[in-house]
């Protein structure tokens, strides 16, 4: 990743499309992301925190197991009502997507209030995440400026 940082605008195109929030975990290696990025709510992500959510989420389960993307609303297994949960806290449609190529997944999770994703909303979202998950790759490639504003961005941050 230059130091132009695409992924600035590439996050931009996802806040666009998912402007109810979003979440990236890129190059997910037993069990923890090397990058977390979270533009959800902060009351939702608190309480997502708070309760350990993540354990029983629904869209987690289906990102490590699967790829390309799926609607929030096809994700049918959620006995913790994760789902229900978020449309309370406003999140009320959307979508995940997932990649794995050289042996590393990236997976990403979008929202929005009004409506359903189209599909072509959801290809894009997708290839908003291909994009980055080839960007981030290889960390020890990344210049200092592009971690230190991925590391700034990060709820998590694993060095590679």
């Amino acid at each position: 990743m230059p130091d132009s940082m695409p992924s600035m605008t590439r996050l931009q195109d996802a806040a666009a499309v998912a402007p109810a929030g979003y979440a990236l975990a890129f190059h997910i290696r037993y069990a923890s992301p090397t990058f977390l990025l979270q533009a959800y709510p902060k009351a939702w992500t608190s309480y997502y925190s708070l309760h350990a959510l993540v354990m029983s989420d629904p869209t987690v389960a289906w990102g490590f197991t699967h790829e390309g993307a799926c609607r929030w609303s096809d994700l049918t297994d959620d006995p913790a009502r994760v789902m229900v949960r978020a449309a309370e806290h406003g999140l009320n449609f959307g979508m995940v997507c997932a990649v794995e190529s050289h042996d590393s997944r990236s997976f990403g999770s979008f929202s929005r209030a009004d409506r359903e994703f189209t599909q072509e909303e959801m290809a894009a979202l997708l290839d908003v995440l291909t994009d980055l998950h080839e960007a981030t790759r290889n960390v020890s490639d990344l210049s200092p400026t592009s971690v230190e504003e991925l590391r700034k961005m990060s709820v998590n941050y694993a060095k590679g």
